[in-house]
């Protein structure tokens, strides 16, 4: 058995690298199918509806990364208390799908907005293993994290003058995950999926239809990361 008394230090350290899907929960107005916009801008910021309906809204997931480092505090032979500070890159759709009319001409629309998010995680995790096989064991994990998205800055519209939705900087997450653990002769390899699901509604409002259309935004994110202890 490689390692055989690792686990009765009372402290360990590490690094973490993984892979994340984001997507949004999006709860629409529920008046959508009967309010109507009036003189409304389009992708490039020009006024050239006379006025639309939002139809129907749904958010694409696209991939990510993260890198964070490893705190690890012994309280039991089966618990353990981890701090994982990470660094999370990813991009997140929203799609719209839009009944504009102009010049009395009705027609469909279909835009897509992207947003980007940068965030420092701050997760604070209990986790909860099985008894060691060999070099190997399983564990179960749940907490939450404080998240800040230091991306949510950005100015309304870029430098072509298209409208931006924006998102508010804080948010808090419950997280439940699984992961095995593997003992090797120099390091502990940890193999981990992790859910988390946003408890705020992270959208910053304005006056466009783009963001009065929506109740709720908020997050959702899957995880696949890689511990090395």
């Amino acid at each position: 058995m490689n390692l055989q008394t690792y686990d009765n230090a009372p402290y360990h350290f590490g690094f973490t690298l993984g892979v994340n899907q984001m997507l949004f929960t999006i709860k629409p107005m529920p008046d959508n199918h009967t309010k109507m916009y009036y003189s409304v801008e389009n992708a490039l910021g020009e006024l050239v509806l006379d006025s639309a309906m939002v139809m129907g809204i749904s958010s694409k997931p696209t991939f990510g990364f993260e890198i964070g480092i490893v705190g690890d505090k012994r309280l039991g032979r089966y618990f353990n208390l981890r701090f994982v500070p990470a660094l999370t890159f990813g991009e997140r759709y929203i799609n719209y799908s839009i009944m504009a009319w102009k010049n009395g001409e009705m027609q469909l629309i279909d835009l897509q907005k992207n947003i980007g998010s940068v965030f420092i995680d701050f997760p604070l995790l209990i986790k909860y293993k099985s008894k060691r096989h060999n070099n190997m064991l399983a564990y179960l994990e749940a907490g939450g994290k404080y998240s800040l998205d230091i991306a949510s800055n950005a100015r309304k519209k870029d430098q072509s003058g298209q409208i931006v939705v924006k998102l508010n900087k804080n948010d808090v997450y419950a997280i439940v995950g699984v992961g095995f653990d593997f003992y090797n002769p120099w390091f502990k390899l940890g193999v981990e999926l992790k859910m988390s699901y946003g408890f705020l509604d992270v959208l910053k409002r304005d006056n466009t239809a783009l963001t009065q259309s929506i109740e709720k935004l908020s997050s959702k994110v899957f995880e696949i990361g890689f511990t090395f202890e």
